[in-house]
């Protein structure tokens, strides 16, 4: 499904330069779920951004599910990220003024989906995470896994091939962490891949792969070891 070949990234800020990814090999199969580590700066969220086409390469290839990229204009490519990859992100990134289920309904809204038919298939995702009874809730009255929860629902709405989490357990305590993850193992379950970017060895250690980057270089890539 993600096949990086010699994928290389710059930072540039006037004269300077910084090289943040470096020859990146990398394949992730369809189905699969794996982990990104790496300490802070060794480029494991460029690498994530740009694998969620929401940052550019600048040398090197990048084919997802088979289209290169590179190759796709400015509306090619919303269009593919918006149909085909779903985001969960550390901050959740939900609006503080819209409740669950309009929060979940959000992606549908810029679909052109009339507003009963997107209402309706939020309280179905949020059933599924577990949330249904939590629909009518503003952000500020969930908590954390709630929310990170519902951040997950509004992922899944659009039905997409690629799961992409960066950091996700990042704001949450150890059992709402294991609780996420263990919607992630069932997804997965499911046929859905996931790549999850974390610096937490216990999160990884969930996954069934961990690619590890150092200087913006892919380390290793292999079955992750027991925690």
């Amino acid at each position: 499904m993600i096949r990086l070949s010699k994928l290389n990234k710059y930072y540039r800020n006037g004269e300077s330069e910084l090289h943040v990814l470096r020859d990146v090999e990398l394949e992730i199969r369809s189905g699969e779920l794996v982990s990104i580590m790496g300490s802070s700066g060794s480029g494991k969220s460029t690498l994530l951004n740009i694998i969620g086409i929401l940052d550019r390469y600048d040398s090197g290839e990048y084919r997802l599910d088979g289209t290169l990229v590179k190759g796709l204009s400015e509306r090619e490519a919303a269009r593919y990220r918006n149909r085909f990859i779903g985001f969960v992100f550390q901050a959740f990134n939900l609006l503080s003024f819209k409740t669950a289920a309009e929060n979940v309904a959000l992606p549908l809204y810029y679909q052109g989906i009339g507003r009963r038919a997107r209402m309706k298939l939020a309280l179905e995702y949020l059933e599924r995470v577990g949330l249904a009874e939590r629909a009518e809730h503003l952000p500020n009255m969930l908590s954390g896994g709630e929310r990170q929860r519902v951040a997950v629902a509004r992922a899944l709405i659009t039905k997409p091939k690629l799961l992409l989490a960066d950091e996700p357990t990042g704001a949450l305590d150890t059992e709402t962490s294991y609780r996420l993850m263990d919607l992630f193992q069932a997804l997965n379950d499911e046929g859905l891949t996931i790549v999850v970017v974390t610096h937490e060895h216990d999160i990884a250690a969930r996954t069934q792969r961990t690619i590890r980057l150092r200087d913006g270089r892919i380390e290793t890539t292999g079955a992750t070891e027991p925690s």
